[in-house]
């Protein structure tokens, strides 16, 4: 090795001794074709700048001589990229040509005596194949050589675009942060201070305490009507402790409006403490809710309730009669003579309920949080619905409404349902047949049935698994699984890869309220109602399982030379070509009638309403021309089959549609247009459609 100390202005020897890659990768190039020249001819005033230059660990460079020979160190090649090495003894001006015009003008001070610094300056640089953002902090100081002129120019630099990057994603995210709060649905608020100082406040704050003057001023200076409710007292505890603080519909009398008495308001809130890097408390976040009307809400459905409840109360008691007369005698007997009565009730009890809840909905009341309430209490209203209709299907007394049904056209349409349902740990496969597969069936029934065993698959495969839905055509011989006649039939099977179940459990599957879900997780009625509705449709239900290998529910329906079309009520929207008029509402139910007359206004019908068909056939004979009659079918004296009757007699192409609550279908004529109770307004106004379409034709 050569000692540094023994290198003389002049000495031919080598120069560059040290400096770790960037050293060695000096020593070993060929400079014949550098502006440089060989190292063995650099000027003393470059061999101390390089010799400074290679023993540092910060990113440095100098560039020398006319043509600004390019020389850097092993901490700036990191920031060249894929320009080194080939960088090494270049023309600065080539090294980075794609950001000359941002750096040639900084060198050419430095060459002309004028030291630069430059701090965060952003640069597009490419050193990896493409253009790049980055962001740089560097001096350019002028070098002399040993005549004392300028010759070269020093560079230290440090690449900032790590820091630049991350401020901006703060910033961005502060802004973000802003602006969610500023759109949040609740109100939120920050203060700061022990005294509690506004220091924001979003658009839902301002506008639910009214038009104050928030910004700089404190809590008490603000709110003067909230002194010994508690609200300061709350604020002061979490600043001192640190520790957060929730009310949930916490009563507080505000002053809305300048010169009016305080109203009470119900607020859920929670004060969060904002700490410092010390930990130390330097003020409250506040984020919350009015809940005022949902309180009200709550009320009016609690009192909906509590009737319900008291109506189911009667009811239970006949339950529990009618269960031990079941276990004294044949159980589906005397559960069809059950089902009817219970379903009437609930159905009548569940269609106000079901009726205002919608209306609620459709005119979004309250806010976000009331209508996530009324969504949830439309979906209860909606299983008390199903459950009522799983019990007519197992007792098999609900009304169907035959009809050559396309199978694997029903199937594809509710496809999309059934794989959200299962989730996505849940793989669902088709396979469908090619030639027709047209079956008898009741098309809303049999989806029904078919969500049923999609949902039970689901259950059976909770770590995930395969659901195949499989439709095809066959002819049944003698001796067949299904003990069916022999005959075209068309099976559809739904197969999952699950826990699958063992003979006991097997032999009793379609029993009804037999479950092996826990309690609240299931009816017991799924596979039941399965079973009544493939009975009842002339077909079977088989099943095939075994423990740890999967479940296959097999539903044999009649084949039909042809499907049917689509009905209106299954293929227009609620509103479709819809007309309007007087329409004669007929139910001996007044909260019924009541509910139903409310969504008959809101499509813009004008409503007589009539308590019994008495009733109406008085209106009628005293001049009332109804373009529609909506009447209820079960009712004391004249019901209202008679009366469709009796007013198609009046006028044969007098639209009438029966609403019904399943109570009995004996005396109803199956060619009426019917609607089923409970029922929401879109399906009032499908019924509609389809009921005036049917009496056009």
């Amino acid at each position: 090795m050569i000692d540094q100390g023994s290198v003389e202005m002049g000495d031919p020897r080598p120069v560059l001794w040290d400096g770790g890659e960037a050293g060695a990768l000096m020593r070993s190039l060929d400079w014949s074709h550098s502006p440089l020249g060989q190292p063995a001819d650099w000027p003393q005033p470059l061999r101390s700048v390089v010799s400074l230059m290679l023993g540092s660990k910060f990113p440095m460079f100098v560039a020398w001589g006319p043509e600004l020979g390019f020389l850097y160190n092993d901490a700036y090649a990191v920031i060249l990229g894929a320009k080194h090495p080939e960088a090494m003894g270049a023309r600065f001006k080539d090294v980075w040509s794609e950001i000359w015009e941002d750096v040639g003008p900084l060198a050419h001070r430095a060459l002309n005596g004028e030291a630069t610094w430059l701090e965060d300056l952003p640069l597009v640089m490419n050193r990896k194949g493409f253009d790049e953002q980055t962001w740089f902090t560097f001096s350019y100081s002028p070098v002399r050589d040993d005549a004392g002129q300028i010759a070269g120019m020093f560079c230290a630099v440090a690449e900032t675009t790590d820091k630049i990057v991350a401020q901006r994603r703060l910033a961005d995210e502060a802004e973000r942060q802003r602006r969610l709060f500023e759109r949040a649905p609740g109100f939120i608020t920050v203060l700061t201070g022990p005294d509690h100082r506004f220091d924001f406040v979003n658009e839902a704050y301002a506008r639910l305490f009214g038009q104050r003057q928030f910004l700089g001023r404190t809590v008490r200076e603000v709110f003067p009507e909230l002194e010994g409710q508690g609200y300061f007292e709350w604020l002061d505890g979490v600043y001192a402790t640190g520790e957060r603080f929730v009310a949930q519909t916490a009563p507080a009398m505000l002053q809305l409006e300048p010169d009016a008495p305080p109203v009470q308001r119900f607020l859920d809130f929670i004060y969060e403490p904002v700490v410092d890097e010390q930990g130390q408390v330097t003020g409250i976040f506040c984020e919350g809710h009015d809940v005022t009307e949902r309180m009200a809400a709550e009320t009016e459905l609690r009192e909906l309730a509590e009737t319900l409840e008291h109506r189911v109360a009667e009811r239970t008691s006949e339950l529990e009669q009618a269960q031990e007369a079941l276990r004294q005698s044949q159980k589906l007997e005397a559960m069809g003579q059950l089902t009817g009565g219970v379903a009437h009730d609930f159905n009548n009890l569940l269609t106000p309920i079901t009726g205002t809840l919608d209306l609620l909905q459709r005119r979004n009341f309250g806010d976000e949080r009331t209508q996530r309430q009324i969504a949830g209490a439309l979906a209860s209203a909606e299983r008390a619905k199903v459950l009522v209709q799983r019990l007519l299907a197992f007792a098999r007394r609900q009304p169907l409404q035959l009809a050559g049904v396309d199978i694997v056209r029903l199937v594809g349409e509710i496809a999309d349902l059934i794989a959200s349902t299962s989730g996505p740990k849940i793989k669902v496969e088709l396979d469908l047949a090619n030639d027709s597969s047209a079956a008898f069936a009741d098309a809303n029934q049999l989806e029904m049935a078919l969500l049923n065993l999609a949902v039970n698959a689901r259950d059976a495969m909770p770590d995930g698994g395969l659901l195949t839905i499989a439709v095809n055509k066959v002819v049944i011989g003698a001796g067949h699984r299904s003990k069916l006649a022999t005959g075209e039939y068309v099976r559809l099977a739904v197969s999952d890869t699950g826990v699958g179940m063992d003979e006991e459990t097997l032999v009793r599957a379609i029993e009804p309220f037999f479950s092996t879900k826990g309690i609240g997780q299931g009816t017991g009625l799924g596979l039941s109602m399965v079973h009544g509705l493939a009975l009842q449709l002339g077909g079977a239900l088989t099943l095939a399982s075994r423990s740890g290998v999967g479940t296959t529910a097999e539903l044999w329906l009649r084949a039909a030379p042809s499907a049917a079309a689509p009905s209106l009520s299954r293929t227009h929207g609620a509103d479709d070509d819809l007309q309007v008029g007087t329409v004669l509402l007929v139910d001996d139910e007044e909260l019924v009638r009541e509910s139903t007359a409310d969504m008959l206004s809101d499509m813009g019908f004008n409503v007589i309403q009539a308590r019994s068909a008495e009733c109406a056939m008085k209106l009628i004979s005293e001049g009332l021309q109804p373009d529609l009659v909506v009447t209820d079918h079960l009712m004391p004296g004249m019901s209202g089959t008679d009366l469709a009757f009796a007013m198609r007699e009046k006028w044969p192409g007098k639209p009438v549609l029966i609403v019904s609550g399943y109570a009995e279908t004996a005396g109803m004529d199956p060619n009426l247009p019917r609607l089923t109770k409970p029922f929401r307004r879109r399906d009032l106004a499908a019924a509609i459609s389809l009921c005036t379409a049917t009496a056009a034709a």
